[in-house]
């Protein structure tokens, strides 16, 4: 039986997690379909998903249509929960995108499509909610084709929209309209029948077409349209068989190499690591061990395969298949299971951009608090824990408000931990604005380690990352002190002079030296005498530093692009709001009775813009804002305080770390 891995996206309210409930009410997965008012869905399981009717986290079901099997996966429709999104993008053979009749295509929707795009993952879109008053499935048709991809094809037609009764009427050979604009979308990317379609377009037959249309929509160029309603189920049976005929199902091997990746990782009743596991490639069988990151292995003790609407053991996790992994302790989100699947791993959304200082209400819970953060970073790393030891805090990257208070009642309900928060700030990033170099010599003033560094840095385009590069002879000296190097820039980078992280620049080491190893008599290793990791662990900060400073950085702070609906007779209001916010909108655009604005707006005030927005505008204002891109800070530069041992400043840098590596060295 073949496997189809399938995400859920949306918007928040979209339908999203409905739609899953219709589908395996439809599989005959469930007897009754789940409410996600009542709290009685299956994928939103946690307590804290019932009560506030969103969903917070991944969830794998699976159901069987038409001899596939289908793991389907929900996904978080609310922006502030991307990062959920952003890991399951990683093992998805296709995807459904939810877009409401009503409301039509919204920010996160565009976001999603995006990187479906990009990823050239096979997506057809489901336009829900065709019951419900103000559905016009002709209005949202126009806007797909104009916001999301132009490559569209309407499946069927509405009839009775937006009154209980609505259905969908699928189209077919008969249709010709239908077939017209389905030749016409599938020539324009297939040579053989835009050849056919000039000659003779009567010659292409309805088989034909059918046949190239699940081959293009199974490689992400064109994607159908669906219209139905989750809640009364019209348009699902067309759904389904474009579930099996137009996305592609895996093509696995049992028998070749073992190769996946863990998608999600939480906690089990007794606190136990449990990984989700796509694997692509071989077979994972209970008491496998298995190489995870950071050097170390695990060893399988249990195994559950998802399998019409539930879980089950087994003791094997096959190709294509996605399961639940016990037994591995350190394990963590993106670790490859055997050999890493193929292609690069990277991001699909941008980071988070706003922080906050979270800290228990009451000092006992302090190292309670410590743990449980620790394994929400485990379950959402991008949450990225920054601890500052110097100052005895602990803060957390944030998407939004909305994620602070899920993570606030996430550390109440299942730790029993109440805490504060900070208000929130900005996470800004630094970027070189030229080359800088600097060195020190191995026993050379004013340099206490043996150990020679020289390092150049150079600005490197937006999103590029930090490449480190070598000018001098890797065989120069123990690739173990190269490794430190490296591994020490990539830390030290995450505090600029200004204390925000540069993520992007290429660092090259252009000197490099060591002391030999040193023995008195009887061959006893002396550390005074011999360079050590440690040596240039504790010199790279300083050289970096320095390379930094002359070459300069400018601070630069997220913004959003926002496009913003508002009534012409508040237009004049809403101006003046947007301009002490630091919003830069273009021309206005009549739109009926409204403007439509676009423009950017700082991050740091987005909320404030949504959150004043309703009263100024009557409650007629649509605001749609995603992240855009970073900016030079205008004014005043935001300064981030260190949390290391900061070597801008030299002296306090060297007598914290000259003692330790002293005692270290005795130690020794």
């Amino acid at each position: 039986m073949s496997t189809l891995n399938l995400g859920i996206l949306a918007h928040v309210d979209a339908g999203k997690t409905s739609l899953t409930e219709r589908l395996l009410h439809a599989a005959g997965v469930i007897d009754e379909v789940g409410s996600v008012d009542g709290g009685s869905t299956q994928t939103d399981s946690l307590a804290l998903e019932r009560q506030r009717g969103i969903t917070i986290k991944s969830a794998v079901v699976s159901f069987v249509v038409d001899g596939v099997t289908v793991n389907l996966i929900d996904t978080p429709g609310h922006p502030d929960f991307i990062a959920e999104v952003e890991r399951v993008l990683s093992v998805l053979d296709g995807a459904v995108l939810v877009v409401s009749a009503v409301e039509g295509v919204q920010a996160q929707t565009r976001v999603l499509m995006r990187a479906l795009k990009r990823l050239r993952i096979p997506t057809l879109v489901f336009v829900n909610k065709i019951d419900r008053a103000g559905a016009d499935g002709a209005r949202v048709l126009r806007q797909i084709a104009g916001k999301l991809t132009p490559a569209v094809l309407a499946t069927g037609s509405v009839h009775g929209a937006g009154t209980r009764a609505a259905g969908v009427r699928p189209y077919g050979a008969a249709d010709a309209g239908f077939t017209a604009r389905l030749a016409e979308v599938l020539a324009e990317r297939d040579d053989a029948l835009l050849a056919a379609y000039v000659t003779d377009e009567r010659a292409l037959s309805y088989g034909r077409l059918r046949e190239a249309l699940a081959v293009q929509s199974g490689r992400g160029e064109v994607h159908p349209v669906f219209f139905g309603s989750a809640i009364t189920g019209a348009g699902l049976p067309a759904l389904m068989a474009g579930l099996t005929r137009l996305l592609p199902s895996t093509p696995a091997d049992p028998q070749g190499p073992l190769s996946g990746t863990v998608f999600k990782v939480e906690r089990g009743p007794a606190g136990e690591k449990i990984a989700y596991v796509r694997m692509f490639s071989g077979t994972l069988r209970t008491r496998d061990r298995i190489p995870l990151g950071g050097g170390t292995e695990g060893k399988v003790t249990a195994l559950t395969v998802f399998d019409q609407g539930t879980d089950r053991r087994t003791d094997t996790l096959t190709a294509g298949r996605i399961g639940r992994v016990r037994g591995l302790t350190t394990v963590r989100i993106d670790d490859a299971v055997g050999q890493p699947p193929a292609g690069p791993r990277t991001a699909h959304f941008a980071p988070p951009t706003l922080e906050t200082v979270i800290s228990a209400r009451r000092p006992a819970d302090k190292g309670t608090l410590h743990g449980a953060l620790t394994q929400l970073a485990e379950q959402d790393p991008l949450i990225n824990l920054r601890q500052d030891d110097l100052r005895q805090e602990t803060a957390v990257s944030l998407y939004g408000e909305v994620q602070k208070e899920v993570i606030e009642a996430t550390l109440a309900n299942d730790f029993g931990v109440e805490v504060a928060f900070r208000e929130t700030t900005t996470i800004c990033v630094e970027r070189p604005d030229t080359s800088g170099s600097a060195v020190e010599f191995n026993g050379k003033d004013p340099n206490p380690f043996l150990a020679t560094v020289g390092l150049r840095i150079d600005p490197a385009p937006a999103g590029s990352g930090v490449e480190f590069r070598l000018e001098v002879e890797l065989g120069s000296m123990p690739y173990a002190f190269i490794k430190a190097v490296e591994e020490t820039v990539r830390e030290t980078l995450r505090q600029g002079p200004h204390g925000w992280e540069v993520p992007d620049c290429t660092v090259t080491m252009t000197h490099s030296g060591y002391s030999a190893r040193q023995s008195h008599a009887h061959a006893v290793f002396d550390k005074s005498m011999s360079s050590t990791s440690g040596d240039f662990r504790n010199l790279t900060p300083l050289v970096l530093m320095d390379a930094l400073k002359q070459a300069g950085t400018t601070v630069h702070e997220p913004m959003h692009h926002f496009q913003l609906d508002v009534p012409a007779d508040t237009f004049g209001v809403v101006l003046p709001l947007l301009a002490r916010l630091r919003a830069a909108p273009g021309s206005p655009v009549p739109h009926g009775s409204s403007y439509l604005l676009e423009g950017e707006i700082p991050a740091a005030h987005v909320h404030e813009l949504e959150q004043r927005l309703p009263g100024l505008t009557s409650g007629e204002g649509v605001l749609e804002s995603a992240f855009g891109s970073y900016r030079p800070v205008a004014g005043t530069v935001p300064e981030r305080a260190r949390t290391d041992h900061d070597p801008l400043h030299r002296k306090e840098y060297l007598l914290s770390v000259v003692r330790r590596a002293g005692a270290s060295r005795q130690s020794g």
